[in-house]
């Protein structure tokens, strides 16, 4: 999270709720880990979601190379 700098928007609590769900992940998943798939796959989605923002801002001018015009 510190290597994403600034947060903006809705970043801090997408931050925020990332932390929340490794720290249930981290506690052993409830219910005898029961919830631990459901967890990785909201922890997966709320982190694909914050770094979404961030491809766009993404300055490498030769990372279209595979892709044909």
């Amino acid at each position: 999270m510190e290597q994403l700098g600034d947060l903006v928007g809705v970043e801090p609590s997408l931050s925020e709720m990332a932390y929340a769900l490794a720290r249930e992940i981290d506690a052993g998943g409830g219910e005898d880990g029961k919830q631990l798939p459901s967890l990785n796959r909201e922890l997966r989605q709320t982190l694909a979601q914050l770094l979404e923002g961030r491809a766009a801002d993404d300055d490498d001018d030769l990372g279209d190379l595979g892709s044909p015009d």
